[in-house]
């Protein structure tokens, strides 16, 4: 065993604790009653999510890596995914609050115990680099987000806290100038990137601007002002449909206040600060926004360029900053606050070109249908990305104030409908040069 070895270990039982630290808070901040309760449709009652990511971490660390006997086989099915839409998930037996818990510990104390024996340099891509760990950690800790979408769409009391975000340190307008030319995409070398982020290729991406900053409550407050909702010249087709049968008005959780608007978020209502990105937006709605502008939503090889690429090099780098793991001093990630941070917060995660907060604070529309890269192969499974190629599916990018710091990185990929705004969403904008 190798000190190199000895490392990852460290580093992967580290970060297995640090996780399930944040699933407990979400889910011990509630009672029973709301474990059990569905908050929305949209969502699964929060106890389900709790043993959904028990039984992920069953089947591919206690069972495949660790080729144990299954602890718990008649859950398969019951917290499968792609067996029960969100919807229907209340009136399965799922596990109560106390079993859930229970089971949840006994398959960490099982993992835990394949991590101090299984060899993680055996040849096998599912566990070169600590691989199959790294995937149910940022499998939890996307669980971790889907439940604080939650908890924003749950109503009653306040039960989340945390520090505000730090002010504006210097204030950020206008937009930046990406040279054309070939930069490259996607990864070959992240060792816990997921299967839509590989495999690293050329991109040939002509010049464009981007702006510095993503949409502002202040800006998108403006376009509702100026009759944005009513006019159909923004929208698509399919965006105004969508608008008039959704009803559409204003962001998800905004109230008229006054000559101004108020927002809700996790049960505290206050005005909505001008500075800070626009959120609870869908992708139709930024549509509008941006031809309303007279812009348009970047593409996604646009937005990993502007995120990614350096000048001064040619490379490509893993977060805009460079190669350094995400600090606080970088980014709004990990629910260290509960609302995107002004423009202009986070002056050390700048892009070589001065775009600012790629990552962090809100997810990024794009204008990007979610598919394959060239030569991708689904890995472990095609459930995870593949399933859902094709033109339903639009590209985010950057992460959210909810987004843990190993589940987001210059490569990775989200994707929902372009209806969806229950998701930390936001976007910024772009232009031909």
């Amino acid at each position: 065993m190798t000190i190199e070895t000895d490392r990852l270990r460290d580093r992967v039982a580290a970060e297995l604790l640090r996780t399930r630290e944040r699933t407990t808070l979400l889910t011990e901040a509630v009672d029973d009653g709301d474990l059990v309760r569905q908050h929305s449709p949209l969502m699964s009652p929060l106890v389900w999510d709790l043993a959904h990511v028990g039984s992920q971490e069953e089947l591919w660390l206690v069972r495949d890596v660790g080729g144990r006997d299954p602890l718990r086989p008649e859950l398969d099915e019951l917290y499968d995914a792609f067996k029960h839409a969100r919807r229907d998930r209340p009136g399965l037996p799922l596990l109560t609050p106390v079993e859930a818990r229970k089971y949840v510990a006994q398959v960490r104390d099982k993992a835990l115990d394949v991590l101090d024996r299984a060899r993680i340099d055996d040849g096998r891509r599912l566990v070169a680099d600590g691989f199959a760990f790294g995937m149910i950690i940022q499998h939890e800790q996307q669980h971790d987000e889907t439940m604080l979408a939650t908890h924003q769409l749950r109503a009653g009391s306040p039960v989340l806290a945390a520090d505000p975000p730090p002010a504006v340190i210097a204030p950020v307008t206008g937009e930046v100038l990406v040279p054309g030319g070939p930069f490259t995409m996607g990864t070959d070398t992240e060792p816990w990137a997921l299967d839509n982020e590989r495999p690293a290729h050329q991109v040939d991406v002509p010049a464009f601007h981007i702006d510095r900053a993503a949409v502002t409550n202040g800006q998108y407050a403006a376009f509702i002002d100026a009759g944005g909702y009513d006019d159909p010249r923004w929208w698509s087709p399919a965006g105004w449909d969508h608008r008039q049968a959704a009803g559409l008005v204003a962001p998800a959780h905004w109230q008229r206040d006054g000559d101004g608007w108020s927002a809700t978020t996790f049960g505290r209502t206050a005005r909505v600060t001008p500075s800070e990105p626009v959120v609870h937006v869908c992708f139709h709605e930024a549509e509008a926004y941006a031809k309303w502008a007279g812009k348009r939503l970047p593409t996604e090889a646009e937005w990993e360029k502007a995120a990614r690429w350096d000048p001064a090099t040619g490379r490509s780098r893993r977060y805009p900053w460079g190669d350094e793991t995400p600090e606080p001093r970088h980014a709004n990630l990990g629910q260290r606050h509960l609302r995107p941070a002004p423009a202009g917060a986070f002056d050390d995660g700048a892009s070589p070109l001065g775009v600012q907060q790629l990552i962090g604070d809100v997810w990024e529309w794009t204008s990007t249908d979610f598919t394959g890269y060239p030569g991708f192969t689904a890995f472990p499974y095609r459930e995870y990305s593949e399933v859902f190629f094709g033109p339903d599916y639009k590209v985010l990018r950057g992460g959210s104030f909810g987004t843990d710091r190993n589940a987001v990185r210059g490569t990775f990929r989200n994707w929902d409908y372009p209806i969806r705004r229950q998701i930390f969403s936001g976007f910024r904008l772009a232009r031909d040069a």
